[in-house]
Formats: structure tokens, C-alpha cells, sequence
């Protein structure tokens, strides 16, 4: 009786933290918004302007403008960001994650190959081309890529979270003081490869 009584409690258990998992986003707020402190509450408080000239500029080197809860204080609570991504000709957006996040991505200007993989390893790719929409599964490692050496590109990602968060494979791996003996073997590779790679990230 004692038994079935404890596999009974697990089981609610059980079904309570799968529940919080698959429901897992930002909290929600008991208010319309959160005013971050020292704000002044009027249109300013809801205006980003760090996007101001960045749509027809010249773009040398690939560069996210984000507008978070970082940068947009105000967002807190709204489960919403936005970036916009611009790649000069030939660059790229390195495989990397939001973990907190799905991304949707709108190309406005150029062309992009984009891709991710699923947990099975299966590669997703697509060749976007301008007016083109593309999501990216929360969590799940993705890239961006201009192979038009022509043109330049430009895409605007919308998160749904106000703090999707990012993390940078190769950064990540290789510029965090991962030690090289580890990186080797994980890589199947030699320390001294794993050398070059660390000084090429660092340049």
C-alpha cells in the first residue's frame, strides 16, 4: 500500500515538473508593463532607436543590432525582442543557440543560406531570398551565411523572449579557456590544431 501510495505521489511529481518544463517561457507579469526604475512613463519609455540609419548603411563586417532587455529595459516582461543582422559580402553568422528562444528570421535585403540541426544530427538548410521567413527551433544549433560576394544582406529576427540569450560555438568552445587536451579529443583532432584555432579566433 505504502508502495503504491509513493508511486503514486512520484507520478504527480513527475507529470508536475514535465508540465513546468513544456510550459517553460517568460514569467508572465501582473501588470501591463514594467517600468524600469528611474523611467519616466511616457512615449519615450516604449521607443528603441538604436535601429536609427542601420537600413542602407554600408556594411563591412557582419554586425546584430539587438534591441532586448538589455537594451530596451522595457521589454521585461513582454516575452518579445528583435535583431537585425547585417552581413557584408561573404559573411557569416557562426553556428550558435538561443536557449531560451525560438528565432524567426525575415531576410529584407540580399540573400542568405541558413540552416540548423535537430537533436537527431539532421541538417535543415534553405536559400532565402528577400520577403523570405525562417524559423529557427528554440535551442537548437543554426547559422546564416552570405555566400553572394556580390551584395551585401540584411535580416531582421524576431525572438520570443525578451532575453533569448546567445551562445556562440566557437566562441564558446574555443575562447573560454576549455583546455586544449579536452578540445583535441573531443575533436579528434591534435592540440596543436586546436592551437590554431584558438589564435584565428583571437585575431
Amino acid at each position: 500500500m505504502a508502495s503504491f501510495h509513493l508511486k503514486s505521489v512520484l507520478f504527480v511529481v513527475a507529470i508536475f515538473a514535465i508540465f513546468s518544463i513544456t510550459q517553460a517561457s517568460d514569467p508572465d507579469i501582473l501588470s501591463d508593463f514594467i517600468v524600469p526604475p528611474g523611467s519616466a512613463i511616457d512615449g519615450n519609455l516604449f521607443t528603441f532607436t538604436g535601429t536609427r540609419g542601420i537600413f542602407g548603411s554600408v556594411i563591412e563586417k557582419f554586425k546584430v543590432t539587438k534591441a532586448s532587455k538589455a537594451e530596451f529595459p522595457i521589454l521585461d516582461g513582454q516575452s518579445v525582442s528583435l535583431a537585425v543582422l547585417q552581413f557584408p559580402r561573404g559573411g557569416v553568422n557562426p553556428p550558435h543557440i538561443h536557449p531560451r528562444a525560438a528565432e524567426l528570421l525575415f531576410v529584407v535585403q540580399g540573400s542568405l543560406e541558413v540552416g540548423f540541426v535537430d537533436t537527431s544530427n539532421k541538417l535543415y538548410t534553405q536559400t532565402l531570398q528577400v520577403g523570405d521567413l525562417f524559423v529557427f527551433p528554440k535551442g537548437l544549433v543554426h547559422y546564416q551565411y552570405n555566400s553572394d560576394w556580390n551584395k551585401s544582406a540584411t535580416a531582421v529576427s524576431g525572438f520570443g523572449s525578451a532575453n533569448a540569450g546567445t551562445v556562440s560555438l566557437p566562441t564558446t568552445l574555443f575562447a573560454t579557456g576549455v583546455d586544449d587536451q579536452i578540445l583535441a579529443k573531443s575533436f579528434k583532432s591534435d592540440v596543436s590544431t586546436i592551437q590554431k584555432i584558438k589564435a584565428g579566433l583571437s585575431s
